[in-house]
């Protein structure tokens, strides 16, 4: 059994050396579309342009102002001398953010009255407008309590907080929502490259006709299976090493936990992937059919439905229920917690047993499908 396995997959390898512009795809593409996602998909929203409408002219607004603008949060496109300029600044994108100052800003300062600043927000782009909400926020609060502090001071007081908030952000100290990005692409790339290629090559035998061959040998469909599928688990794990080399050198993503943990979980990942790949291959006629079921069953489901971008938590019952059809889901967790918190296998010994679930439910599966067309 051991030896056919083995020829089996010396077969396909050879193969696979021969297929150099697959191999070229199958080594740079990874890189490619980690360094287009990682770059495009971004949540953290900077140099937002901003326009005041400053109707009170004084040091206070300029001060204001020079704290928004010193930051790399907000950059003062221009200033508006009147109420009509508001909704065309908005409506032509000149400006994301309005601020408007009241007439008598400074006179209510001086008078230790509450002042009222505006912030007008363009609100077409939710996630965006959330966010820029979120900071005009904390940089007003950061200008009322310097304001406080000096009066204070002024006038021989102490300033006196019942609560002292100070935050601290574990693993992601800067809040940068690349840290938490990247090891969802890492999935989606290797789920995708796996499925397609492994996919793609029992196909490639039915279309040129040596699958004949192979079915009146004495290999089993598990023999045969194994042996295709060992030369692309060894391909995948030399992507995932260079997946994760690039996200280091473009990203920063360094290694916090273990990296036995982390070999154990991607080859358990890639188990099931490839086993999903092989399941699709056995029931596809055709190198097209089964490139677009790969791309239907890798792609879609990793995108939306792995957590990698949208919260699992915020779906409903029945599409959470669902999220569990990709295994993308799973390694996503386990690349978190090792690549982000450096936690052991406590945090996700459960994501391994349901990878492992998943890779040998899809194994047999193909292997019931290749009897049946070997039957046939």
């Amino acid at each position: 059994m051991f030896n056919r396995i083995l020829a089996i997959s010396k077969k396909e390898s050879r193969q696979l050396r021969r297929d150099t512009r697959m191999l070229f795809i199958v080594f740079c593409f990874p890189v490619v579309l980690l360094a287009i996602f990682g770059y495009a998909i971004n949540f953290d929203v900077h140099h937002i342009k901003i326009a005041v409408y400053d109707q009170d002219r004084s040091e206070y607004t300029r001060d204001f102002i020079g704290g928004l603008i010193s930051s790399e949060y907000f950059d003062l496109v221009t200033y508006i001398d009147n109420d009509d300029q508001i909704k065309r600044i908005l409506d032509k994108k000149i400006a994301q953010v309005v601020v408007v100052f009241p007439k008598d800003m400074s006179r209510k300062l001086l008078s230790k009255q509450e002042v009222k600043v505006q912030f007008l927000i363009d609100g077409v782009d939710g996630t965006s407008a959330n966010i820029i909400r979120q900071y005009v926020n904390a940089a007003t609060y950061s200008y009322s309590l310097q304001f406080t502090k000096e009066y204070l001071l002024a006038t021989g007081k102490k300033m006196y907080m019942p609560i002292d908030l100070q935050p601290r952000f574990w693993f992601n100290p800067d809040l940068q929502s690349i840290r938490f990005l990247i090891p969802g692409l890492m999935a989606m790339i290797l789920i995708i490259t796996a499925v397609i290629s492994i996919s793609l090559s029992i196909v490639r035998e039915k279309e040129r006709g040596t699958i004949e061959q192979l079915n009146v040998s004495p290999l089993s469909s598990l023999e045969f299976i194994l042996g295709k599928t060992i030369p692309y688990i060894v391909i995948s794990l030399i992507n995932a090493t260079i997946v994760l080399l690039a996200g280091y050198v473009l990203f920063g993503i360094a290694i916090k936990g273990d990296l036995f943990l982390l070999l154990l979980g991607t080859f358990v990942f890639l188990f099931a992937a490839l086993s999903l790949g092989v399941f699709i291959s056995t029931i596809a006629d055709s190198q097209q059919v089964a490139f677009q079921a790969a791309i239907v069953a890798s792609l879609l489901p990793s995108f939306i439905l792995s957590g990698f971008i949208f919260p699992i938590e915020s779906m409903p019952s029945a599409i959470q229920l669902l999220t569990n059809v990709t295994p993308a889901k799973f390694y996503i967790v386990i690349l978190r917690a090792i690549l982000l918190r450096g936690a052991g296998i406590s945090a996700f010994w459960e994501q391994l047993i349901y990878l492992a679930i998943f890779g040998v439910i899809f194994t047999m599966l193909a292997i019931l499908a290749d009897k049946k067309s070997k039957n046939k």
